[in-house]
């Protein structure tokens, strides 16, 4: 990965393709439940990426913008951790799911939006281009630990949420072997 932005972004665009692959499936319940519990799996990762790494790359080289930034980031996951714990317990193509999902989107498209916007054209120069690569390969390291289901009453800051997320893994990891995923097919055929 060149940079934390292009981490970042390639996540941020990940999401949109399988939100977009779940409304496409429209009428196919199997299908959409397959690819919101991908888009779900990528969010929660995403997120606990965001908090442990970027944030607290963002309060210690921004100051106190840095900080507001960062606790504004969390307020937006909290939302949406919210939100994703609710969908868990919905059927996928319903019309209260399809509504809660649709809020979901589009408060991640003006999050999103302002962190590569704002966020991180901010931190980027404070990190310079050999930082930024660390730090890239930090959040890509760091999602592959990271919880895969929304916990919105865990803790969003480390080193509370990196002991919280190592503490749910197992169990995300044992309910993941129960859920429904894209198949390869799907994946080449969407």
């Amino acid at each position: 990965m060149s940079s934390l932005t292009a981490a970042v972004k390639e996540d941020h665009e990940e999401m949109y393709e399988y939100y977009d692959k779940y409304l496409k499936a429209s009428g196919d319940q199997d299908a959409q439940t397959r690819w919101s519990n991908q888009l779900f799996w990528e969010i929660a990762r995403h997120a606990v990426g965001e908090e442990i790494v970027v944030y607290p790359l963002m309060e210690k080289h921004l100051g106190q913008k840095g900080i507001d930034l960062a606790d504004q980031d969390r307020e937006e996951h909290q939302f949406v951790k919210e939100k994703l714990k609710q969908l868990e317990g919905m059927t996928a193509g319903t019309t209260e799911f399809n509504t809660t999902l649709k809020s979901v989107m589009d408060h991640l498209h003006e999050h999103n939006d302002s962190e590569e916007r704002e966020d991180l054209p901010r931190l980027e120069p404070q990190l310079g281009e050999e930082g930024s690569k660390v730090a890239a390969q930090s959040f890509t390291r760091t999602k592959k630990f990271a919880p895969t289901h929304a916990h919105p009453s865990a803790p969003n800051k480390p080193p509370y949420e990196t002991l919280a997320g190592f503490m749910a893994l197992p169990i995300d990891k044992l309910k993941d072997l129960f859920m429904k995923f894209p198949t390869e097919e799907m994946k080449k055929d969407a």
